[in-house]
């Protein structure tokens, strides 16, 4: 057990201070990834923040027409609100896919694309990982990789990023709204929170150290029908394979990389009237086998048009 000091942020504003003013802080939330990490020593924070009491987690109507989601609020709270439900439905599909209830109600929102990935070697102290210590090389590259990336990895990893939500939320053209330590609120793009590996496998997202991610904002619904879909080995207790969200004519990937990958080549020969099969193939011409997952390229591209296909029928 490593020794660290806890505190219970009283605002937004107070949360990032702490964070800019203590070496190696992290915050904590549901704390359902974050825990799991320190206990196996992977993660060793030597003060946490807690953000979870904070008041982000309300759902709310934007001007817009389209909902701000708080930062805090639980994935099963999200998933059960009726808004989500009757316009984003693909958002509460792939939240009821991704863990147990137990998890979900405990889960936050900012918690749940800020997870790390469930990549063996990651997990497994004894073994060489370039995110998990910087250098030291990827196991995985030459080990068990059936679970690994097939788009977007780099000689330095090769793992996937675990989260369903964070999918959805690609496929919707969601934003995030956060607040950086010096005060300066900013939001971007679902697409830009995340990072491919390249050199640099142990930043798994674009934001500055201390910075707090205070909401999500989904744009009006899309027209046409959503759907997400997701392979694993079995139903619970077992990471994802592959999964994919189509919201209209948006599409993206889960599992399949270090990140989750909007398919533009896919929504580009969709626009160009080609079927989903031809679009799926069209995506996964860049895909790679390291040796053992060579099976997810097949897998995802057959994942992939049958969402297509599903989500063309609800229109």
């Amino acid at each position: 057990m490593r020794p660290f000091t806890y505190e219970r942020a009283e605002s937004p504003e107070a949360a990032v201070k702490a964070a800019a003013e203590t070496p190696n802080a992290k915050f904590i939330a549901g704390g359902t990834n974050l825990l799991d990490l320190m206990k196996l020593d992977i993660e060793r924070p030597s003060h946490l923040i807690d953000v979870g009491r904070l008041p982000l987690s309300g759902i709310e109507e934007t001007g817009e027409g389209g909902l701000r989601i708080g930062a805090m609020a639980s994935n099963s709270a999200v998933a059960a609100d009726e808004r989500v439900r009757a316009r984003y439905p693909v958002l509460a599909q792939a939240i009821v896919a991704g863990g147990s209830p137990q998890l979900r109600n405990k889960a936050s929102v900012a918690g749940n694309l800020m997870q790390r990935t469930r990549c063996a070697y990651f997990y497994d102290t004894s073994k060489p990982c370039n995110k998990r210590e910087p250098g030291a090389g990827c196991g995985a590259l030459e080990g068990l990789n059936r679970n690994s990336a097939i788009l977007g990895a780099s000689h330095a990893c090769i793992a996937t990023h675990a989260s369903d939500m964070a999918v959805a939320l690609a496929a919707l053209d969601a934003t995030v709204e956060t607040l950086s330590p010096s005060g300066q609120a900013r939001s971007f793009p679902m697409l830009e929170l995340h990072r491919l590996p390249a050199e640099r496998p142990e930043l798994d997202t674009h934001l500055i150290p201390g910075e707090l991610i205070t909401a999500v904002v989904l744009p009006p619904p899309p027209p046409g029908g959503q759907v997400y879909r997701k392979v694993r080995d079995r139903a619970s207790f077992a990471a994802g394979l592959a999964s994919v969200a189509v919201a209209g004519g948006q599409v993206a990937l889960g599992m399949v990389a270090h990140k989750p990958w909007r398919a533009v080549a896919a929504e580009e020969a969709l626009a160009s009237g080609a079927t989903a099969e031809e679009a799926m193939s069209a995506e996964l011409a860049a895909a790679t086998d390291n040796g053992k997952n060579g099976f997810k390229i097949a897998l995802t591209g057959r994942l992939g048009a049958a969402a297509i296909d599903e989500a063309g029928r609800g229109r």
